[in-house]
């Protein structure tokens, strides 16, 4: 797992090894970018269309789970490729890079095919933590690796760097777990079962039909949120450094949203908290049963003040917004006045279906941090398959969407990659599409770093 692929570029540059795609060119508006590192991780095993037939992508195709690193310094950019195990089929936050930009971690929720694995039951259950070492960001390699509760969903990177959550949902419980990293190694991993602080369900189905599918920090680093999606539901809780080690504490309510709160973001203040409500139907036993014909929504959270006592610390939900339909991930600009949602719409419906769509999409909208207003500006066409994750850049001047496949494969525009647009800022903003950036098939997630 140490082999790489490894060159250096300029503003026009070829991309090699990269699945039907040998020779093509790096868009030169990647040098606009605002960003030292992009890290984007791709599933090898599906195709858009495994979530339909439930077959994986034909071992002919040579497909791999793969970290692809860009490192963008002085009108460089540098690119390499690590295998590393991952899965599609968790939210967008299976990979988040350190703060410095010189760690990622990724989590698997189901583990590596094995030859002959032909469907998704095939697949083994993940339950490893990886950090990849970015310090040469041209050679990444595996720094450290470690076992986690089985089907991790999502994870999170503390503000300094030094601990990673992430939550999981066993046949038996669902967890948050909290992993300290230092110096190049993982630390005691402390985990946490939420029925023990009243997350609990009736259902008959596994964990009494709760499921946890978002953790993230707040700036501060003194707590955590994690979204229950199963019950439309977002608790938080403070962590603490004890006696006894770390310990969590409920921070104020749980909180009702929208339905199905597949994902979330902090505000930049810490001041709110925004889940994207993607609104799929559980009961459903098809694809087409279970994603949503009608629009997906933000909800909004206003936090409680941070010196607030226990008594007083309440949180409430002051509204929300409809996005588009199917959104799955969600992103904030570093001054937390834009918000973005990747829509997926009918892409990932076989093409006979009569809710197909050609094009998935991303919603722009703007943010007022003074009284939590939301305001959707307009949705933006993304000629592409199953787009999930996305992140503006670091100053907010560029927004990036993964899009899993094309329709198109030996079109270099058109096939797996990052969806790259310029933020225009204006009364109303807006996003002006530049062209996409090639990554191996698969690409469900990104994040940069300075």
């Amino acid at each position: 797992m140490t082999i790489v692929r490894r060159f250096r570029v300029y503003a026009a540059i070829a991309i090699f090894g990269l699945p039907n795609s040998a020779a093509a060119e790096m868009p030169a508006f990647i040098n606009d970018i605002s960003a030292g590192t992009i890290a984007v991780i791709s599933d090898g095993d599906f195709v858009a269309q495994t979530y339909a037939t439930g077959r994986l992508a034909p071992p002919e195709a040579g497909y791999r789970d793969t970290l692809t690193i860009l490192s963008l310094a002085d009108g460089r950019v540098a690119s390499s490729a690590l295998p590393v195990s991952n899965s599609v089929t968790a939210p967008p936050e299976i990979m988040e890079l350190a703060p410095d930009g010189l760690t990622a971690f990724v989590i698997e929720r189901l583990g590596e095919r094995s030859r002959g694995s032909e469907v998704i039951s095939d697949l083994p259950s993940g339950r490893r933590l990886f950090a990849i070492d970015l310090t040469d960001k041209t050679n990444p390699r595996i720094a450290a690796a470690t076992d986690i509760a089985e089907l991790p969903e999502a994870l999170a990177v503390s503000p300094d760097g030094r601990r990673v959550a992430v939550v999981a949902n066993t046949p038996d419980a669902s967890l948050v777990q909290i992993a300290r990293y230092d110096e190049g190694s993982f630390g005691q991993i402390k985990s946490f079962d939420l029925s023990e602080y009243g997350i609990v369900g009736k259902g008959e189905t596994p964990r009494g039909g709760v499921t946890a599918t978002a953790v993230n920090w707040h700036p501060s680093g003194r707590f955590i949120a994690v979204n229950i999606n199963t019950q439309n539901r977002v608790a938080f809780f403070e962590l603490l450094e004890t006696d006894g080690g770390l310990a969590l504490k409920p921070w104020g309510n749980v909180v009702e949203v929208g339905r199905d709160p597949f994902v979330g973001r902090f505000t930049p203040d810490g001041g709110y908290y925004l889940t994207s409500d993607w609104g799929r139907d559980f009961t459903a036993t098809t694809l087409e049963g279970r994603l949503p014909e009608q629009a997906s929504s933000v909800s909004v959270i206003r936090l409680a003040d941070l010196t607030a006592t226990d008594a007083a610390v309440r949180h409430e939900r002051i509204g929300g917004t409809a996005t588009d339909v199917s959104a799955e991930g969600i992103a904030v600009s570093p001054d937390g006045l834009l918000i973005a949602t990747i829509n997926m719409r009918g892409t990932p419906l076989p093409p006979v279906s009569p809710r197909f769509d050609r094009e998935a999409s991303v919603t722009l909208l703007t943010f007022d941090p003074q009284n939590g207003d939301l305001t959707k500006v307009a949705d933006y066409p993304v000629d592409g398959v199953l787009p999930e994750g996305g992140t503006f850049d670091l100053t907010g001047e560029h927004f990036l969407a993964t899009v899993f496949q094309g329709h198109d494969q030996a079109a270099s525009d058109a096939g797996a990659g990052l969806e790259v647009f310029r933020v225009v800022r204006g009364e109303p903003p807006a996003l002006e599409r530049l062209g996409r950036i090639p990554m191996p098939h698969g690409a469900h997630h990104v994040d940069v770093a300075r």
